[in-house]
């Protein structure tokens, strides 16, 4: 079964950057829509960015338009969220998540069935 390791957390000044990366323990992630969902503390988890399989459709929420990007790496193993300008409310555990159904990806957090365990950003002075 897929599992999903991410990494790239820390703590960062506001203004600061930080890639993100999840990685699949096996296999390629070419063949799944994955999303960021992050949580903050006392917060609901929400969605920050998914990316459909078929590489046509990649979403930000609009609290990161113009700060994130999402991206995969070409041995298909990875994904990235590559974050800009980032500001104290961005604080909070990162999680992607996989769904290798058809359709295009959802920040409807019931859609995916693999999760990573979290990395944490923490934006700071």
């Amino acid at each position: 079964q897929l599992q999903l390791v991410e990494s790239g957390g820390g703590l960062v000044q506001p203004g600061g950057s930080l890639r993100l990366a999840c990685t699949a323990s096996e296999g390629t992630l070419d063949n799944y829509n994955i999303a960021w969902f992050r949580e903050a503390p006392g917060k609901e988890r929400e969605g920050v960015s998914c990316d459909s399989k078929n590489g046509d459709n990649t979403n930000y929420r609009n609290p990161v338009k113009g700060r994130f990007t999402f991206s995969r790496d070409t041995n298909k193993r990875t994904v990235y969220l590559q974050m800009h300008s980032l500001k104290p409310e961005d604080t909070a555990v990162y999680y992607c998540a996989a769904n290798g159904d058809f359709g295009r990806c959802s920040f409807f957090e019931g859609y995916y069935h693999q999760w990573g365990r979290g990395t944490q950003v923490t934006v700071s002075s």
